[in-house]
């Protein structure tokens, strides 16, 4: 029963992860599924304890990937004890959530608990191509403008519930489905993608079978068109390669009809759906193919130039290109155990290169470097990337030695039954797809699944246990002892579950919060933040709380509540300021601290508020140099000081400071249009009249000769 229990437990993470998405959270989609994950890895090793109870014995099966998990968990333990910022190490970067040591655990722990207790492969396989299915089936009315997630969360059915400002979250130009990014299901359908193969070789004889493993695939390829993901389609051609070579080399058997239908299944969405690479589209235009679709790509096509050519939008390998330098850049400056785990989103900015700005993302927070090897670098050091390259190398090895015995055993014995062979290969194909995907992006929930359970399937189908049982013995009652065990397990694991539903919980006030926010009702959105702190002390919500209590304290100044005003600006400031202590090398509280004396400067009036949101400007500029965000605001403290101060030298003083600030606003980003209104609006506050016409008359000619707001400073 045990037994069964852990086998419906990694049949529901499987199904379940990919699918799984809510609107209460603050994020929809990876907060969700690793809420799941936690929860089922809860379980399942709560239920394999109890089986080691039960038994009166340790159930650990012993594999060859164990020396490199264990040297790739000492490299983040370690990591993470020297991080920069233990907090995000642990549960990882807020917003991301995977990829933390917690979520590494529970992937240890679900790699483990599969190898060593009785779970049924193929069957787990069927589950992964039932969810992927699923996950297909609901991205493809989004295409042609009607979402079903936009129906489940506001009852709209079309595509109006995504911000169509941004290419990510267009589902009729990019699908992205359950999975919450276009390259996330792409990489996720990829290693589905293989899964399937195996199971249209393995029915080939049976025609219903054909059939419907042959449309799996047709859609499962033509789904990775949809999300256009470059990197996803080629990894799956990249397997492709793999498979097919080793099948024409090793099997032969059909190679001609298996070539025949391989070629039907992605040949004809190519040319039906293109691959939304420009390059290689303009040579897929063959007449009258695809017709009934033709008008909906080209709308498509059509919307996504106009977008880029509006917004200017970046080409994303160039900004992946800036990304990886800076990457390079932090693996130099901390080459043994980088930054700490999951902390890119920090420690980035320490050698973010300027260029950065002259992209149109250049305010977007790059909490992962875009490559999984070089996050690990820059993350977790020489060190941690090492031990993880050694865990990949030595799969890879396992691998090999496993096909290459296989092959001399049927060709000594003359085996035709090579079912191992292509089972084996599938799944290794497919969990190349993920070391592909993963160097142009960043591995996810459901991708990490696979990247740690794929190597266990394989390990599992190599050895006795899925044909055997670990105990048939008779049930005897418990001793004393073993009660207590389970008392113990089923206490831990109660507390867990409880506290994972206390995450989501407090998560989905912190959402609330900031939506509140948003709106401008920051009284409503200080008491749930106030909520979920009390729910969990979480650094993310103490910070977003400290912010809405600075305001709300300069809001109450403004009423003429003056004593209030000043209750609720302590208050914040005991927030912003244990932040501060207990991690000083995150930007991101300095920032809040140089905005919440501008608030506290509103109720006190009070020049040292505002001469103290300066020196945190200055210690934000030193873990940030190139942000022009900073000196943009410092040149703003700088004014408000030149219009409070009395005396004439300090006056003097604070406006050369004022404009050296934003001169170094403008060094750092050149083509900032906000920056050179505010110099020329400072040089008019100045009385240089002449040179502030000259800046004004810029702006006109460099960004919008019909600029509103610089024509009214003209007049």
């Amino acid at each position: 029963m045990i037994d069964q229990t852990i086998l419906f437990l990694y049949q529901a993470l499987f199904f379940v992860t990919p699918l799984i998405m809510t609107k209460s959270t603050s994020e929809l989609f990876e907060f969700n599924k690793i809420l799941f994950i936690y929860t089922t890895t809860i379980l399942i090793t709560f239920f394999w304890f109890l089986k080691m109870i039960v038994n009166k014995k340790i159930i650990l099966k012993k594999t060859s990937l164990d020396i490199p998990i264990l040297i790739f968990l000492l490299s983040q333990l370690i990591s993470t004890a020297t991080s920069i910022d233990v907090n995000t190490s642990i549960f990882g970067y807020y917003g991301r959530f995977n990829g933390g040591l917690l979520s590494i655990i529970c992937y240890i722990l679900l790699y483990y608990g599969l190898v060593s207790n009785i779970v049924n492969v193929k069957r787990l396989l069927k589950t992964i191509v039932l969810s992927s299915l699923f996950v297909i089936l609901w991205a493809i009315p989004g295409h042609f403008g009607h979402d079903l997630t936009c129906l489940l969360f506001t009852g709209q059915y079309n595509n109006s519930c995504w911000d169509n400002t941004t290419l990510a979250f267009r589902p009729e130009l990019r699908a992205f489905s359950t999975l919450g990014q276009p390259n996330w299901l792409g990489a996720y359908l990829a290693v589905a993608f293989f899964i399937g193969i195996y199971y249209l070789i393995k029915n080939k004889s049976d025609a219903k079978y054909l059939i419907l493993n042959t449309a799996y695939l047709f859609l499962n390829f033509s789904m990775i068109l949809f999300s256009r993901s470059r990197s996803a389609i080629g990894a799956v051609i990249v397997g492709l390669i793999l498979f097919i070579s080793y099948y024409f080399f090793f099997i032969r058997s059909n190679f001609k009809n298996f070539l025949i239908l391989l070629l039907v299944i992605t040949i004809v969405p190519i040319l039906l759906f293109k691959t939304g690479v420009e390059k290689i589209d303009k040579y897929l235009s063959i007449s009258n193919v695809g017709d009934q679709i033709s008008e909906v790509q080209i709308k498509n096509q059509k919307e996504n130039i106009n977008i880029q050519k509006t917004d200017n939008v970046t080409e994303s390998f160039d900004i992946r290109k800036i990304v990886w330098e800076g990457a390079w850049k932090l693996a130099v400056k901390y080459p043994l155990f980088g930054t700490g785990v999951e902390t890119f989103a920090y420690s980035y900015n320490l050698v973010r290169p300027a260029a950065h700005n002259l992209t149109s993302e250049w305010d977007y927070v790059y909490n992962k470097a875009h490559n999984e090897y070089l996050n690990h670098l820059a993350t977790t050091g020489f060190v941690g990337l090492g031990s993880y390259l050694i865990f990949i190398g030595v799969f890879v090895f396992y691998i090999i030695k496993k096909i290459k015995y296989q092959i001399s055993k049927n060709l000594k014995f003359l085996n035709l039954d090579l079912s191992f062979d292509i089972l084996t290969l599938s799944l290794f194909c497919g969990w190349l797809t993920i070391l592909i995907t993963n160097f142009f992006g960043f591995s996810t929930t459901t991708t990490q699944l696979f990247f740690y359970l794929i190597p266990a399937f394989v390990i599992l189908l190599n050895s006795d246990a899925e044909n055997s049982s670990n105990n048939n013995k008779t049930f005897v009652s418990l001793s004393t002892f073993q009660k207590f065990l389970i008392f113990i397990i089923i206490s831990s694991a109660i507390y867990l579950l409880f506290s994972t539903v206390v995450y989501y919980m407090a998560d989905v006030n912190y959402s609330l919060g900031t939506k509140y926010a948003k709106i401008d009702d920051q009284q409503k959105a200080a008491a749930y933040l106030e909520k979920a702190i009390q729910l969990r002390k979480e650094p993310v919500y103490e910070d977003r709380f400290s912010s809405t209590l600075a305001y709300l304290s300069a809001l109450a100044s403004l009423q003429n509540q003056k004593d209030m005003g000043k209750q609720i600006a302590v208050m914040s400031d005991s927030y912003n300021r244990e932040l501060v202590k207990k991690y000083p090398k995150n930007v991101f509280y300095w920032k809040t601290r140089a905005k919440n004396m501008f608030y506290f400067y509103q109720v006190t009036n009070n020049e040292n508020e505002i001469l103290e949101g300066i020196q945190a400007l200055k210690k934000a500029r030193e873990l940030y140099p190139t942000d022009p965000k900073i000196p943009y605001s410092s040149a703003l403290y700088y004014t408000t000081l030149y219009d409070s101060s009395k005396d004439i030298m300090q006056r003097q003083n604070w406006k050369d400071l004022s404009l050296k600030e934003i001169d170094k606003t403008i060094e750092l980003k050149s083509n900032f249009r906000e920056a050179y209104l505010f110099k020329g609006q400072l040089l008019k506050k100045y009385g240089q009249t002449s040179e502030a016409k000259g800046v004004f008359e810029y702006i006109l000619k460099n960004f919008n000769e019909k600029d509103p707001d610089v024509l009214k400073e003209l007049q």
